[in-house]
């Protein structure tokens, strides 16, 4: 009796544990101002934690009441957004913005400051921009309760300054900032601070927890997926004969090639060069429109995974052509080589597909975000939030 109790006690403390994880993931709180927005994403949230929690208690016998979790489920999936909204009309109110003054010239950095601004709703101010002197600084600081340092050089104009001032005054740099609003590192910020940025990415290595975790996922991808790989394979066969899986060429780790598989979305015709995404459109297969928009296309690179040459989350291995187009034109792209590239990564959950040289420069500041910031709980939300990808942005293009 006492087993089953306390069984019962660690399966109830394990589900708000996972909702949160799972309501975070599905980004709940970033649309706290939108209920509708709000509600649906509570529901995915609550609802994968409810199937999560039911593997957990499944895998390691621990007693739970389905009829409880139901309605814990309802409850917090309907009730929670409600509550977020409320807090967040009340607190938006009351919030008081955080003004800095800047340390560095407006004219090289305010098109970064003035998104990060647009992004934090107005949480983050840069009041003052100033070239400094030490005399122009102490003068100019006491006006405001926070410093943002937007350029390692000029600092040095006022080291001592600003040691006598950190007691007193909030001390921030513009790397940490723009990182942790933007969720991506802006070139620009990368060549300010680049002796800072340097000592990161000349220490990256894989883990072997990530090698573990690719192994596990990859297995069980290949076999949820086997069904629906038959179907769509004897389909395409059907449809349009073979081949039936399409192979390409693509930049992996340290530049290496890899051959990447999918399963063929496109008739077997010639493209046109003129206009190739009116084409792809054209020569779409009708399994392909379905297989391209749920990426079930894509799922057959669990192989790449499990050989080692992919892995679950990482940039995406770009063609060689466009790699050849990216790598002397945007600074620091070959820091995004020092990982393996993965099924799915930061960038493809964060913006949009890239054609174009200054397209592909912000999708890179997004893949080197991750590069530098990687970990199993971060390659996780990665893992959750492409499946909102797939709900919300109705797949690949």
């Amino acid at each position: 009796m006492t087993y089953i109790t306390t069984n019962s006690i660690l399966a109830s403390l394990l589900f708000p544990i996972i909702t949160v994880l799972a309501l975070y993931a599905f980004r709940f709180y970033e649309h706290a101002e939108d209920i509708n927005e709000s509600l649906v994403r509570s529901v995915l949230g609550t609802t994968f934690a409810s199937l999560f929690l039911l593997g957990v208690c499944k895998a390691f016998e621990l007693s739970f009441s389905s009829r409880n979790l139901m309605i814990s489920q309802f409850t917090l999936a309907f009730i929670v957004p409600f509550i977020n909204y409320a807090i967040e009309k009340i607190t938006a109110k009351t919030r008081k913005p955080i003004r800095y003054l800047v340390v560095g010239r407006k004219s090289e950095i305010y098109h970064i400051l003035k998104e990060i601004e647009e992004k934090s709703k107005g949480k983050y101010q840069f009041a003052d921009f100033i070239n400094p002197t030490p005399v122009v600084f102490k003068e100019k600081v006491l006006q405001y309760d926070s410093v943002l340092i937007a350029d390692p050089e000029l600092e040095k104009e006022i080291e001592e300054e600003l040691d006598n001032i950190k007691k007193t005054h909030k001390v921030e740099y513009l790397p940490n900032l723009a990182e942790k609003v933007l969720k991506r590192i802006p070139l620009e910020v990368m060549q300010k601070f680049e002796d800072y940025y340097k000592v990161y990415f000349s220490n990256v290595q894989e883990s072997p927890a990530k090698r573990v975790m690719d192994i596990v996922l990859s297995i069980i991808g290949l076999v949820v997926y086997s069904p629906v790989i038959l179907v769509s394979a004897i389909w395409i066969a059907i449809e349009d004969g073979r081949p039936i899986f399409f192979r390409q060429p693509r930049v992996g780790k340290d530049g290496k090639i890899l051959t990447m598989v999918k399963l063929r979305s496109l008739k077997n015709e010639p493209i046109d060069v003129s206009n190739p995404n009116k084409n792809i459109e054209q020569r779409a297969l009708k399994i392909g429109k379905i297989i391209r928009k749920t990426r079930i296309d894509e799922s057959i690179q669990f192989w790449n995974i499990l050989k080692g040459e992919m892995s679950l989350v990482g940039p995406r291995p770009e063609m060689i052509e466009y790699h050849k187009m990216m790598e002397p034109n945007i600074p620091y792209y070959s820091y995004r080589l020092l990982v393996k590239p993965g099924l799915t990564g930061w960038a493809q959950i964060n913006y949009k597909h890239s054609s174009s040289l200054e397209e592909y420069k912000i999708k890179t500041e997004y893949d080197l975000y991750y590069v530098k910031n990687r970990n199993v709980f971060m390659d996780l939300k990665i893992f959750l939030l492409t499946l909102e990808t797939l709900i919300f942005r109705k797949g690949a293009k």
